[in-house]
């Protein structure tokens, strides 16, 4: 029987959080594989999108709506339970699904806290004026975080990772899209 859930539209600033992993229980629970160790946008979002995974049997197609009762963290895993699944088989037939939160819908973050999602694509620029490069991607070393930065010199394209630090960052403006630090290119 396939899953009735209501066809939705992925909102322009949706950002995929996590996956289901599996049902959890008999009752309609499911465990989700969180994409960050923090996943705080999973817990205060009762509207969930999901889209169909990529291989295997898929039990939807396009983009449906998933309306979230609760959701909250059990053991080493988060749980969740939707007010549009009611058994197991049908929290079975989500495995592998690709949950998306609207951004607008992700808790404020607080003073000097930013989403790492935020940071991506960011400038960043030392103290002196010189561009260093802009944010790819970013790394956790478990006690920080490390901006990786691409930019070409001599027409190579090239990394460069700058602890994410009070020590080498000054500031970010994220409406000014840029990142300043304390930071030579020779570092």
């Amino acid at each position: 029987m396939p899953l009735e859930l209501e066809p939705a539209v992925l909102p322009q600033d949706a950002i995929e959080v996590g996956r289901i992993a599996d049902a959890w229980g008999i009752k309609g629970w499911f465990k989700v594989l969180a994409h960050s160790a923090d996943p705080q946008a999973l817990f205060s979002s009762k509207r969930w999108f999901l889209q169909p995974t990529e291989r295997g049997a898929k039990s939807f197609e396009g983009t449906v709506l998933l309306r979230i009762a609760e959701a909250k963290e059990h053991s080493d895993s988060i749980v969740a339970r939707s007010l549009d699944i009611e058994d197991r088989t049908a929290a079975e037939a989500l495995k592998g699904s690709r949950v998306f939160i609207a951004r607008s819908s992700f808790p404020s973050a607080g003073v000097d806290e930013f989403y790492w999602v935020d940071l991506l694509g960011l400038d960043v620029v030392n103290r002196e004026g010189l561009a260093l490069g802009r944010v790819k991607d970013l790394l956790s070393t478990g006690p920080q975080t490390v901006l990786v930065l691409e930019y070409e010199e001599n027409g190579k394209a090239l990394e460069r990772m700058i602890p994410f630090v009070s020590a080498f960052i000054d500031s970010v403006d994220l409406p000014g899209r840029r990142i300043l630090v304390d930071w030579q290119p020779d570092y």
